[in-house]
């Protein structure tokens, strides 16, 4: 699958006591898979950003375990985006529109780490992507692990207001698990060297000076069809020396 990126327009940051809100606008275009899509699709994405800022803070460079029994590390919140809520032991993101996306992410900052999270699709479009935000500086620095409910993966760093893939544009990967399953994210960071797996099956390994530590999260986006529905649970980081 041809694919580019590209971003039209700055992000814009509002800081608020308790919580960080990111809302910015970008276009993404998707290449032509055969039988489905002719040309070039370009979406309208909208970002919401929500700061881990509960009274359990982590504390940078521990290992960390989170199976979303509360909300300890994270602040979920809503509006005309998406709902962003821990409920029923998940941090569940739901994504009304086609071209947004929505994310959560931690209080605590690591390096070197291995991260873990279990994702799953619970409805919606298998077009879609969902993923692992790391070594996030701000919300103009940071990387993105990303699958697709269709069977894709891809990484991408956005730095400045622009996104740069790195490596191959949305590779298929039969490790991926489609539609409405729960599939094992996992990347393993160590200096410039990244390892990206999905259900214990490397899928992308690529090299990026760029960031070297940074909160991690996880989020969820539409591209032409909304109601795209993810939960996340089990998320583990451990630091590695």
């Amino acid at each position: 699958m041809n694919a580019r990126w590209a971003v039209l327009q700055d992000v814009v940051r509002r800081l608020t006591e308790g919580r960080v809100s990111l809302t910015g606008a970008a276009v993404s275009a998707r290449g032509a898979r055969a039988g489905r899509w002719m040309g070039q699709a370009l979406l309208l994405l909208t970002a919401m950003a929500i700061c881990g800022c509960a009274s359990a803070s982590v504390t940078p460079a521990e290992a960390w375990r989170v199976t979303f029994d509360d909300d300890a590390g994270w602040v979920a919140s809503s509006d005309a985006i998406a709902d962003v809520a821990i409920e029923d032991g998940r941090l569940r993101i739901h994504v009304y529109n086609p071209g947004q996306i929505a994310w959560a992410f931690s209080e605590g900052t690591w390096g070197d780490l291995r991260l873990t999270v279990e994702a799953t699709q619970i409805s919606g479009p298998h077009d879609n992507e969902y993923g692992v935000l790391m070594r996030m500086k701000d919300d103009q620095h940071f990387l993105a692990f990303s699958i697709s409910g269709d069977g894709y993966a891809r990484v991408a760093r956005f730095e400045n207001g622009r996104w740069t893939v790195v490596g191959p544009d949305w590779v298929p990967s039969d490790a991926v698990l489609q539609g409405e399953a729960t599939n094992k994210l996992e990347v393993i960071a160590q200096g410039a060297t990244y390892d990206f797996r999905v259900n214990d099956q490397s899928v992308l390994q690529v090299e990026d000076p760029t960031l070297a530590q940074g909160r991690i999260g996880v989020y969820a986006g539409a591209f032409t069809e909304g109601d795209v529905v993810v939960a996340f649970d089990n998320l583990d980081v451990e630091p590695i020396p």
